[in-house]
């Protein structure tokens, strides 16, 4: 059933570096926790495994993406520097781009030293993985998260004597401040989500894409087409539950990283209906190989155990709009083909994008966007063509389920003791805006999908209840 992972993995699509030819910056070369080259980072591997003793230097942002810890994404990572804050993106093979340049730097060090100096040209060091932030965390805790599973025996030390000094800077910045702001509403100034820090990934038209190009960035967001605007009808109508929705939004909400899952339900070739019935969250990474096929391989035996089949998938954009990116579309592309099959029967397939933490949502509300692709016509076979699929708009006959089930229930709990140690997880206490905590967002965006049964509120405050207590 490896219809997921196989394709969906953060990888460019040519296998070549996207966009063309930026700047490399070096800069910060000096400290001890630069990045090491492919080989020599192997070697440090091939003595003995991954058991073997990786030193400081050699846990670096490319080991941390093969074990699955990070994921490359655009404003993945971010400096806070004595009031300035600087976004990038961090790329497949560990680099880091810089977004307001386009500066591509080889590690944490040189492209903090690189900001900071721009603030302080008397700046000597960046204190890397204590100054850059994946997804709101400081990187030296995904190193701690990282020896701590993978060498549980190693001097913590390692990881930890950077954060002095940095902490030390950022400490008078913050005393300066709070003498500066102690007028302001208490707290709200250091907990509420930053809205500059979401990279605004403006989408493109379909038209202005072209032929496939091998330099283009596969996270590129396209604009969704109607069919009528392709002078089609839509194939199949579509019937999804509540409970999917509740579910698969609850899922979206728990991380700052991309999450997936599957659709189960029926398709019904008489009157060419779609009925998705369940999602299966994934409670495994988009890098984590090692698990995906176990994780799969369970989603399956439920399928078979309710009598589905599998009619589709979903994936987050955390903090972006809900459209699919280049990439979304092979692979949805991807997994149209493989549904279909070798006997030519057509069976659709449902892609769903969930935006839970994007500032231009309206209201507290996740968007939730279904899409197809339409395959241009010289799609014949599993090679993938010259010219992208035309993503479309799915219209949706959403239903509302008469109550919570309990395997739904027993599902987000679940989620909830999968997520409890991750270093991505969701501060539910911060502000999603000033007047509203991660929390009440949440909250919110569920009860969007609540079934007929108003004593689901009381049902999923136990959920709510173990969440609060996380934080």
């Amino acid at each position: 059933m490896s219809l997921l992972f196989a394709v969906n993995t953060p990888t460019t699509l040519s296998g070549s570096e996207p966009p063309s030819s930026p700047q490399v910056v070096e800069d910060g070369a000096e400290e001890d926790e630069e990045e090491l080259s492919g080989g020599e980072e192997a070697d440090l591997r091939s003595s003995s495994g991954r058991g073997s003793l990786l030193t400081r230097r050699g846990i670096t942002l490319r080991v941390l993406l093969k074990d699955g810890l990070v994921e490359p994404g655009d404003g993945a990572l971010a400096i806070h520097y004595l009031g300035k804050n600087f976004i990038g993106d961090l790329l497949n093979d560990g680099k880091i781009r810089w977004v307001e340049t386009g500066q591509i730097f080889n590690s944490p060090s040189a492209w903090a030293t690189h900001c900071k100096r721009l603030v302080n040209p008397a700046k000597k060091s960046g204190c890397g993985w204590a100054s850059v932030r994946y997804r709101g965390q400081k990187l030296v805790q995904y190193k701690t998260t990282w020896l701590h599973k993978y060498q549980p025996s190693a001097d913590m030390s390692l990881v930890s004597e950077e954060d002095d000094d940095e902490d030390e800077e950022e400490g008078k910045a913050a005393v300066q401040a709070d003498e500066k702001n102690k007028n302001n509403k208490p707290g709200l100034h250091d907990v509420v989500v930053s809205r500059r820090a979401d990279r605004e990934r403006i989408p493109v038209r379909y038209c202005t894409l072209g032929t496939r190009d091998a330099a283009r960035d596969p996270h590129t967001l396209v604009e969704l087409s109607a069919f009528s605007a392709i002078n089609r009808f839509q194939p199949f109508n579509v019937a999804v539950s509540s409970n999917v929705l509740l579910l698969m939004d609850f899922h979206c909400h728990l991380t700052t990283s991309e999450v997936v899952g599957y659709l189960g339900g029926r398709w019904d070739t008489n009157t060419q209906l779609l009925t998705v019935l369940r999602a299966f969250p994934c409670r495994t990474r988009l890098a984590d190989r090692d698990s995906a096929s176990a994780v799969e391989e369970e989603i399956c035996q439920n399928l078979f155990m309710r009598g589905l089949s599998l009619v589709g998938w979903y994936h987050s954009h955390p903090r972006g709009p809900a459209l699919p990116s280049l990439q979304d579309i092979d692979s949805q592309m991807d997994h149209q083909l493989r549904l279909q099959g070798s006997n030519n029967g057509f069976q659709p397939c449902l892609g769903i994008i969930c935006g839970p933490y994007y500032h231009g949502n309206q209201g507290v509300a996740s968007t939730i966007t279904p899409f197809w692709v339409v395959p241009p016509p010289e799609v014949r076979t599993w090679q993938r063509p010259n010219d992208y699929g035309i993503p479309v708009a799915v219209e949706v006959t959403y239903v509302q389920d008469n109550f919570l089930t309990s395997d739904v229930l027993n599902e987000m709990m679940l989620l909830v003791d999968y997520y409890r140690t991750a270093p991505d997880l969701v501060q539910f206490s911060q502000y999603w805006c000033p007047d509203t905590t991660m929390m009440d967002k949440i909250k919110g965006s569920l009860s969007c999908h609540a079934p007929k049964d108003q004593a689901y509120s009381q049902i999923l405050e136990h959920v709510y209840s173990q969440l609060s207590s996380i934080n």
